[in-house]
């Protein structure tokens, strides 16, 4: 269990370099499409679709890095005044509902990547990139958030972790 658990927070580890590089390539192609539009009177053509669909897989495909290093905003307020065993409890709740839900919009990601792929739809720019490319990050992302979900809550069943990364006391148990 434990190896399970370091290999799914190395892979998360990783899609954060590559939502950041998808970043950083969509900051270079932004710049690249001025330079081309605004200075060289030159048309662009694949340019605004990059930067589209490079962010919104980085947002996806970074989501579990996210969820590793407890990025995403969150509510703590009722944490904060519950004890451990009921802290343990609420994390658990949370945990299967967010793996549910993220393992159902994988799937449906599957679908439409698989749609895609197999109808053979394009954009309907110019550049007419193949779809099932941007639409993979759907499910692959989804699919990696579900797998860190699932690490988290082996680790948070295990006692590796503590629910959402507090302390073992409560700010009204005498800290």
């Amino acid at each position: 269990m434990n190896l399970f658990i370091d290999l799914v927070r190395q892979l998360s580890r990783v899609c954060g370099v590559f939502a950041s590089i998808l970043i950083a390539s969509a900051i270079v192609v932004v710049c690249q499409m001025v330079v081309l539009r605004y200075f060289l009177q030159a048309s662009t053509v694949w340019q605004t679709d990059y930067v589209t669909y490079a962010l919104v897989a980085a947002t996806l495909i970074g989501s579990p890095y996210v969820l590793l290093i407890k990025g995403h905003v969150n509510v703590d307020l009722l944490p904060h005044y519950l004890n451990l065993s009921s802290r343990r409890v609420l994390a658990f709740i949370a945990s299967v509902c967010g793996l549910a839900f993220t393992l159902l919009l994988a799937w449906k990601g599957y679908e439409l990547f698989a749609e895609a792929l197999n109808g053979g739809w394009v954009t309907d720019t110019i550049w007419e990139l193949p779809l099932w490319i941007p639409y993979l990050s759907l499910p692959l992302g989804v699919g990696l958030l579900s797998l860190q979900y699932l690490a988290d809550i082996l680790a948070l069943l295990s006692g590796r972790d503590m629910p959402f990364a507090m302390n073992s006391h409560s700010s009204f148990e005498g800290e």
